[in-house]
């Protein structure tokens, strides 16, 4: 009679994959090792961001109808994207600490539950301030569902493949933006303003039907699940920000760095998508800004650098992928900024490029930050690394704002390249991960 195998230990070295799934090979190989249950989960990540992104952008698409119907001056309108940012710091760090304690599963729907209630809440606003209200609720759930999304894909990747399968999630991001562009051009054409910024709003519900689905059909990493049971420091704050002592290593370094990684490359995305288009249309007089073509442009070179950066995080290494786009970033504003008066299409082709590099410097992020911390506070500290990153991010297009008075749009748009300048220095103070098995 055979003797049965040891029991494995509860680490977070990754289960063995089937045969069929071992070699991960081709272009696809990444997702087949993922296996049926990591493939589930990877679904539940990839439509959860999706929608996310959907319901972001409702505001953004509606915001002309929005300032007709209320009178509102630019700096209220400013006010409910910035609200947006700054509390989703606040939903992302709570998010981060509830996937430590409660499960990746259990926050994430939570976090989709939040974003698409007040969304559809935003749809009955019947004033500025209920508005704004709403809008800050639905930061909360759009602050944490990356995040937490991000780590349960994480545990079940491998670390071969864990950057690309990481960016493919993150590509949602430009797929529900897509699909609110979509949606937005059919309805405003079928409905008059006052009416049609109300149906984008409601049609914010549709993450339910994904909730639906992932409440049945995904589950931890089995790994991951039995270490946080195990585990008497979940979810901890005063983990991630503990000193290290001699032979004790702690996280402070840790999340100060990658604190600051993601306010500059978060600062960088949000001058550029910002301030761009207003850019290209006061001062370069390119009337198609903001309509079909350029969106075109711009998402599907967003979602082909998400893909891009991906493959290239795992063979480049997350240190040298993020330091190449943040140097590429740089370079696309200052072509915006310099293009000779006149060469319209040449900027009009050149939001492929903007696209792409403001959009694969992100696809390491979700591999880079899951390796960072062990998996007791692994939400915890990228939930609140991330998060805090954009609330401090959304400072920079508030900064170009005021600049743009005195230097005019072009000039205060190099001060995005600042953030790629202190991402490239917050990599000084990290280590490199690749190939790393996360424990």
């Amino acid at each position: 009679m055979s003797t049965p195998p040891p029991p494995r230990a509860l680490t977070d070295t990754p289960r063995p994959v089937p045969p069929e799934h071992a070699s991960g090979d081709g272009a696809f190989g990444w997702l087949r090792a993922l296996g049926p249950r990591g493939r589930r989960a990877f679904g539940g990540a990839f439509g959860g961001y999706a929608l996310d992104s959907y319901d972001y952008f409702t505001l953004p698409l509606t915001m002309v109808a929005l300032s007709a119907y209320f009178g509102l001056d630019s700096g209220q309108t400013g006010l409910l994207t910035t609200v947006t940012l700054v509390v989703s710091a606040v939903g992302g760090a709570l998010a981060g600490v509830l996937a430590d304690r409660v499960g990746r599963v259990r926050a994430l729907l939570l976090t989709v539950i939040t974003y698409a209630v007040f969304t559809v809440a935003c749809g009955f606003a019947t004033d500025y301030e209920t508005l704004l209200v709403f809008r800050a609720l639905q930061g909360l759930g759009f602050g944490g569902e990356w995040a937490v999304g991000a780590i349960l894909v994480a545990e079940y990747a491998s670390a071969r493949h864990r950057g690309r399968t990481l960016g493919a999630v993150q590509s949602s991001w430009a797929v529900g933006w897509a699909l609110a562009v979509i949606v937005y051009t059919v309805v405003f054409s079928l409905a008059g303003d006052d009416l049609a910024w109300r149906v984008m709003f409601w049609t914010g519900a549709l993450p339910a039907l994904l909730v639906v689905w992932v409440r049945r059909s995904v589950q931890d990493a089995p790994e991951a699940a039995a270490a946080r049971e195990t585990s008497a420091r979940k979810g901890s704050f005063a983990t991630i920000f503990r000193p290290g002592r001699p032979g004790a290593p702690g996280l402070l370094r840790t999340t100060l760095f990658a604190v600051l990684l993601s306010t500059g490359v978060q600062g960088g995305y949000y001058t550029l998508a910002t301030w761009v288009p207003t850019y290209l249309k006061t001062e370069r007089d390119l009337s198609v800004v903001g309509t079909g073509g350029y969106l075109t442009f711009l998402i599907s070179g967003a979602f082909i650098g998400y893909l891009t950066g991906g493959y290239l995080t795992d063979r480049l290494g997350r240190r040298r992928n993020i330091w190449l786009f943040a140097l590429l970033s740089a370079i696309c504003i200052l072509a915006y900024t310099n293009i000779p008066n006149g060469a319209n299409t040449v900027i009009l082709v050149l939001g492929f490029p903007l696209g792409f590099c403001m959009s694969a410097i992100f696809s390491g992020f979700g591999s880079y930050l899951s390796e960072l911390y062990p998996t007791a506070v692994r939400g915890t500290g990228q939930g609140f690394t991330y998060n805090t990153g954009r609330a401090v991010g959304a400072v920079f297009p508030t900064t170009v704002g005021f600049l743009a008075d005195g230097w005019g749009v072009g000039g205060a748009l190099v001060f995005g390249a600042i953030g790629y300048g202190l991402a490239a220095l917050a990599l000084l103070g990290l280590p490199e991960t690749r190939g790393k098995e996360l424990e």
